[in-house]
């Protein structure tokens, strides 16, 4: 039941589906940066031409409101396209990871390679490469990769401005200046949450679980950014951060604790009786063992199984004189 002039108007409605329109253009940077990298677009008309082959281009005159389009003749789209190009990639260009050769062609740079690589964004990438400096520390690369572009859209609920606040006072590295309603400074304390194994429960959880499914790529991009630097001692920093992430625990805690079943209990119980590694307790009795654990025999397989399945890996390094040879006039 409904008015009478309306009943068209909601027929349309019930009978007809909604169109379905291009998010292209809000996320145009990376898709440019990527088909650059892989050589498709090697100049700036191979750009417009890429898009003319994308569902953007077939809703341009069909919703130009939508697309932000002055008109809908071959002028105003060829226009549009072009500005938009040029906008693109005149900020790819700003945060070096494309590189523009006489106002035309197209060369990839290290930064682009690396976002294209692990599928990040170009904000991410400029972040990282600004933010980092050779004297950076723990707290500072999980602050670099808590500012990730990626977490910019982490769901916030309301009333968890409180729990935030409870995390961040009882986490090692304290933000300066945060605020609880900021979602880097959220990241930041759900991914600390994470490495103490901080029980954290509802929607933070789900927020926990979408910080750390990229977590790892953006960490990799972040070694890659460190390595082209050359900063040695600051790349095996940031992979203790993978390790952190994959682990779930502190560089500074006892490797038992990747153990299955174990807790920070059972590991002080167990160095108070000596056992300081994986493979000290490799070298026990199952009776010893299981006098210490004191846990059911289908846990204590779990952690019998993991500790004869670690190995040891090591690794040797020594410096290499080069020689440089400078041309001689004759």
């Amino acid at each position: 039941l409904c008015h009478a002039p309306r009943k068209e108007y909601h027929r349309k409605f019930l009978s007809e589906a909604f169109p379905v329109e291009s998010h292209l253009h809000h996320n145009l940077h990376d898709h440019m940066n990527a088909e650059v990298v892989c050589g498709v677009v090697e100049n700036k008309q191979a750009a417009v031409d890429y898009l003319t082959w994308t569902f953007m281009y077939r809703r341009l005159t069909k919703n130009p409101n939508y697309y932000n389009l002055q008109g809908t003749g071959h002028r105003h789209v060829s226009d549009h396209l072009s500005e938009l190009v040029e906008t693109v990639l005149d900020d790819l260009e700003s945060s070096k990871c494309v590189v523009i050769e006489e106002d035309t062609f197209l060369k990839p740079l290290n930064l682009g390679l690396i976002a294209s690589y692990y599928y990040i964004s170009y904000k991410t990438i400029e972040r990282f490469s600004s933010m980092i400096t050779q004297k950076t520390k723990m707290k500072g690369l999980l602050e670099i990769l808590a500012s990730a572009s990626e977490y910019a859209e982490l769901p916030s609920c309301r009333g968890e401005e409180e729990s935030i606040e409870t995390l961040v006072r009882h986490q090692r590295f304290s933000a300066e200046n945060s605020k609880n309603d900021d979602v880097h400074v959220k990241a930041n304390a759900l991914l600390q949450a994470h490495f103490s194994r901080q029980t954290v429960v509802g929607n933070l959880a789900a927020g926990q679980r979408e910080i750390l499914l990229p977590a790892p790529r953006l960490i990799k991009s972040l070694v890659d950014v460190i390595s082209s630097n050359g900063w040695l001692s600051l790349a095996l920093k940031a992979m203790e951060l993978s390790q952190m992430v994959t682990q779930g625990m502190w560089d500074r805690d006892s490797m038992l604790l990747q153990l299955p079943h174990f807790t920070k209990e059972l590991t002080e119980r167990w160095q108070e009786n000596g056992i300081e590694s994986i493979f000290d307790l490799a070298e026990l009795s199952a009776d010893k063992m299981q006098n210490l654990l004191q846990l059911p025999n289908s846990q204590l397989k779990d952690i019998t199984d993991s500790s004869n399945g670690s190995r040891i890996s090591e690794c040797r390094m020594k410096s290499v004189k080069v020689m440089i040879l400078e041309p001689v006039a004759l």
